[in-house]
């Protein structure tokens, strides 16, 4: 579906929610009347009322070792092209708002809890999912990426904004399709046997 992009990112943000409101250590900021939230804002739009954790999408590339599937025949007559495979990169930062006296804390501690909840349940599906994945046999999986400094830093510099301290997410593989798209294709042929051979033992 071509709204695959947002669903896996509306999930991953969701997902990260409702962990976090069950937290005993987050609760209080993320439940409400908690003011805190997991936003799908790049981090330098995390201003003013926007304070918790940026889930942001900085990259997106296909992904090449599925790249070239072959179309999946639907009919005799008819082919359903294959998606496209995606890699989407994400930008786990926490923002506890310069306001308060404890945030490099807050902030260190609401990152502590993504990373365990990615680590704990790497893998989204059934009910982890949310927009248009709910009720779909989509599976979303995460892993931690080791970004160097200056990769970081790059990503940064690309936001024209203070480094702060963050991880990168890799979610694989989404795929990016339309709902329903066939071409015309070669039809199946089915070999016919020649009626004068005759199969089994004479008498």
């Amino acid at each position: 579906m071509i709204t695959s992009i947002r669903a896996t990112s509306r999930s991953l943000a969701d997902h990260l929610q409702s962990q976090f409101e069950s937290d005993p250590d987050l609760a209080s900021q993320f439940h409400a009347p908690g003011t805190m939230h997991v936003y799908l804002n790049s981090p330098a739009e995390m201003t003013g009322s926007r304070t918790g954790l940026s889930v942001w999408l900085y990259r997106v590339v296909r992904d090449d070792v599925t790249l070239n599937r072959p179309p999946r025949r639907v009919s005799t007559d008819l082919l359903q092209p294959p998606p496209l495979p995606l890699r989407l990169h994400y930008l786990l930062s926490p923002m506890a708002g310069a306001g308060q006296n404890d945030s490099p804390e807050t902030e260190q501690v609401i990152l502590g809890k993504a990373l365990q909840v990615f680590n704990d349940h790497p893998t989204l599906s059934g009910v982890d999912l949310t927009d248009d994945f709910a009720g779909t046999d989509t599976t979303i999986t995460t892993r931690l990426e080791s970004l160097t400094i200056d990769q970081l830093a790059r990503v940064w510099d690309a936001l024209s904004t203070s480094y702060r301290t963050s991880v990168s997410v890799e979610v694989t593989v989404v795929e990016l399709s339309v709902d329903v798209t066939l071409r015309s294709g070669p039809p199946v042929r089915v070999p016919v046997l020649n009626p004068g051979v005759e199969v089994g033992d004479p008498a």
